[in-house]
């Protein structure tokens, strides 16, 4: 099942060439993508629930915070400039580098919920949203968290 299918999204508009209305225009397109990024990457670096989550990204975020709105971008329908620069997400393969844990993956959520909610209107959207985000980022966790 689609993204769209679990927004249950793809109704008929006139405003696009696709004929569907996509989450990325159901939140409010290239601006609020641009402010959820920007906003969850704050909240990682001033909120001390994310510190262990801000230590393992590479500073500045600058770069980082760019692409994060490309692939946030991409993957909710808009426009994929994500692809055209950077080639297909593989979004596992470019995390194993790294160690992701159930409580970084916990702390990206954090981050990502007190965004969604402050930057989307639509509830019931941020609420599938971050439904399908939770699941995409349980795919990410590649390491237990360590005992103690």
């Amino acid at each position: 099942m689609g993204l769209l299918s679990k927004l249950g999204m793809g109704k008929k508009t006139s405003d696009n060439n696709t004929g569907v209305t996509t989450p990325y225009q159901a939140i409010g397109g290239e601006n609020t993508v641009r402010q959820l990024a920007q906003r969850f990457y704050d909240i990682m670096e001033s909120d001390p629930v994310a510190a262990e989550l801000l230590a393992v990204h590479p500073q500045p975020l600058d770069r980082i915070r760019h692409v994060f709105f490309l692939y946030l971008t991409m993957w909710l329908g808009g426009p994929n400039q994500y692809e055209q620069e950077r080639g297909h997400p593989r979004l596992r393969a470019r995390h194993l580098p790294y160690t992701v844990t159930p409580k970084l993956k916990a702390q990206w959520m954090y981050c990502m919920r007190k965004a969604m909610y402050e930057c989307v209107n639509d509830m019931n959207v941020a609420d599938q949203l971050l439904k399908a985000l939770d699941q995409l980022a349980d795919h990410m966790v590649n390491h237990e968290d360590e005992a103690g």
